[in-house]
């Protein structure tokens, strides 16, 4: 795991080796061991690489490296697991100076090519590579997006870095707000790639690469004029290798029984975990007790010949602690468990580190304990295994059964009739539905038991409000329904429905939803605060549930396989009580955040008063200050309860205070 950064521009070569030395060293605790730097006169190419090492320690795994024939110039940032298979495929009489990852992808790259060899790599990567003989830069990034990649292009200059903090090292970077992204950040508490925050910057999609014509003459990136961050858009624009789309088959498998199902998805994880557990250095696992993280632990300790160490925190407010959970699955599995009590005095000191740990406005509340957990794991372990992708794939969250069910019920009802349904919902605010619910909450049936019912039943008024059931998910996933009441100025008409197309329409709506999720919420959201939280560690994590083996098996599943009697997860979940029993595991579905709602007009009230006074909202002359105070006023007053909207207004407004020159 490390951090990269570059930069296509002619100058003095011992400005542009100290600038390099700039641009990684804003990236140290994503690479702490060591770092390097290259620049090529002739074409103006200047790659740095900061190094966290874990396969092979030695002074052989340096980067950036160039390979055997001297072709090829890489850094590279991620992990190869199948870097065996790679070895394979380079030619038998090739001698090499180590066992990293990065000497394997590089000579790969060198022997049969760079498309090929990311289509055979197996494994979460963002990477640079200069072909010399071709005068030509690739940028490349994994799969599901697990290792960001941002590339900035502005007269012919390209910079480009894992975090956009190096981008920032260049003085003559631009760093102008893009309004319509903002917009974007503000319905969905991230901002979907190909969008940054920053104008003329953009993320690379998961699962594509980009390849850029140097003019050695001039220093610069020829036909910019032709460039566009969308796949496919123009000659210069990112190229897929991978895409989930083209692994959807129209026939799903078909199992004799579920058992034979059930026997796969355990071969599968336990071939997937064996290769991801290969470290040169200490190795452990997050374990929240839920179902994902649990199957994860499970294998990897049946696995190992030593007790898996494993991390879980602990919070006092009994709604967002899922602690005993973990401990109860630690016992049982026999782990090395450390659990950490975080007060929230603890947990409310991490907000203000959280704009420069996150680069650009990001509002995931689960930030914070995800933060936490990876400070606490790295004092005993140097990578930490965890549980996402359970949901994206599996059927996980709520809302692919939950809100389907209300919408296969009333979704073609007259559109008068369920907007009366959404009002009597929203007579009363979330939180005295709350109160209703826990009345007669003790004398119902484990299965219908649910946490913030009240959140959850306004929710169900968004589903009624839809028109399509495409339009009931996007209202779902949306802090700001409609944009311009948050950002006036934003005009932008792409949403993240634009991913589907003619291979996903014909799916129904809840694999749509999953799909989507799959695309854009798990990359952007969910994988960049695990990258960012455990970076800022100096933690490697690594995710056994996204290797495409796993993922291209759980989309050959039929749907009730994932979704079965009102609960997602269903294969998932029976593999796991072949390890642990039923009764630890099944509990209504808790998430990984905190009382943000609570924090923010209670011991965090000062510090969200100045952030949302009008003289604040204001003075950047992007939001709409009545609209949001307005919000603010409601919510304090306990009439309706915003805080994930506010939450996204909060983020930004101290991310603009931590970025403005």
């Amino acid at each position: 795991m490390c951090g990269i950064a570059g930069f296509v521009e002619k100058q003095n070569k011992e400005q542009a080796l100290a600038l390099l030395k700039n641009m990684g060293q804003s990236l140290h605790h994503r690479g702490p061991d060591s770092q390097g730097q290259y620049y090529d006169e002739h074409s103006g190419l200047g790659l740095a690489h900061t190094r966290l090492s874990i396969l092979d320690l030695s002074p052989a795994g340096h980067q950036p490296m160039l390979s055997h024939g001297g072709r090829f110039v890489l850094v590279f940032n991620g992990e190869i697991y199948n870097w065996a298979h790679l070895k394979s495929l380079i030619n038998k009489d090739f001698s090499f100076k180590g066992h990293s990852d990065t000497e394997i992808l590089v000579n790969c790259i060198e022997q049969i090519g760079i498309e090929k060899t990311l289509k055979e790599a197996n494994g979460m990567f963002a990477i640079a590579v200069l072909d010399k003989e071709n005068y030509q830069l690739t940028l490349a990034r994994d799969r599901c997006g697990e290792k960001p990649l941002y590339y900035s292009l502005v007269n012919h200059t390209l910079y480009f870095a894992s975090e956009l903090k190096a981008l920032k090292a260049n003085e003559s970077w631009h760093d102008e707000i893009d309004v319509e992204s903002l917009g974007l950040f503000m319905r969905h508490n991230y901002i979907p790639a190909p969008y940054s925050i920053y104008k003329n910057t953009y993320k690379l999609t998961p699962g594509t690469y980009i390849t850029f014509d140097l003019n050695v003459q001039e220093g610069k990136i020829k036909n910019l004029a032709e460039f566009s961050p969308f796949v496919g858009a123009t000659s210069l624009s990112p190229k897929v290798y991978w895409q989930l789309k083209d692994h959807i088959p129209e026939q799903r498998k078909e199992f004799s029984s579920p058992e034979m199902a059930v026997d796969q998805l355990n071969q599968v994880l336990e071939e997937v975990v064996s290769e991801i557990m290969v470290s040169d250095v200490p190795l452990g696992a997050f374990l929240s007790g839920g179902v994902d993280s649990s199957l994860v632990v499970s294998v990897m300790q049946k696995l190992s010949s030593q007790k898996v160490k494993t991390f879980s925190i602990g919070f006092t407010d009994t709604e967002y602690n899922e602690a005993p959970h973990a401990k109860a699955v630690a016992e049982h599995l026999g782990t090395e468990h450390t659990e950490l009590y975080v007060t929230p005095n603890e947990a409310w000191q991490v907000v203000p580190k959280l704009a420069q740990i996150y680069d650009e406005p990001f509002a995931d509340s689960s930030q914070i304990p995800t933060y936490l957990v990876s400070q606490l794991a790295r004092r005993e372990v140097t990578v930490s295994l965890s549980g996402d992708g359970g949901d994206e794939l599996f059927g996980g969250y709520n809302r692919y059964f939950m809100a389907t069910k209300i919408w296969d019920k009333v979704g073609l009802q007259p559109q008068w009739l369920k907007s009366l349904g959404a009002k009597s919902i929203e007579t009363l605010p979330p939180q005295q539905w709350d109160q209703l619910f826990g009345v007669v909450k003790n004398f119902m049936p484990a299965s219908l038991k649910v946490n913030q019912f009240g959140d959850k039943l306004y929710k169900a008024s968004q589903v009624l409000k839809a028109n399509t059931a495409m339009e009931m998910y996007l209202n779902l996933i949306s802090y700001w329904q409609n944009i311009q009441d948050v950002v006036p100025q934003c005009s932008r008409t792409w949403s993240i429905l634009n991913l589907l197309n003619e291979n996903t329409k014909n799916l129904n709506p809840r694999e749509q939803m999953m799909f989507l999720d799959f695309c854009s919420y798990l990359s952007e959201d969910i994988l960049t605060k695990v990258d960012r939280a455990s970076m800022a560690h100096s933690l490697e994590s690594r995710i056994p549930l996204l290797d495409r083996r796993v993922i291209e098996f759980a989309w050959s599943l039929p749907l009730d396989l994932k979704i079965r009697n009102g609960q997602g997860k269903w294969l998932l979940r029976q593999l796991l009580y072949k390890y642990v029993p039923k009764g630890l595991i099944e509990r209504p579905k808790m998430g990984f955040g905190v009382p943000v709602g609570d924090w923010i007009k209670g011991p965090l009230n000062d510090w969200a008063e100045t952030l949302l006074s009008v003289e604040s909202l204001n003075k950047s002359g992007l939001l709409h200050t009545a609209n949001i105070r307005q919000r603010w006023q409601e919510h304090k007053s306990g009439t309706r309860n915003w805080h994930m909207s506010l939450w996204n207004v909060l983020m930004f407004q101290q991310w603009l205070i931590n970025n403005t020159k």
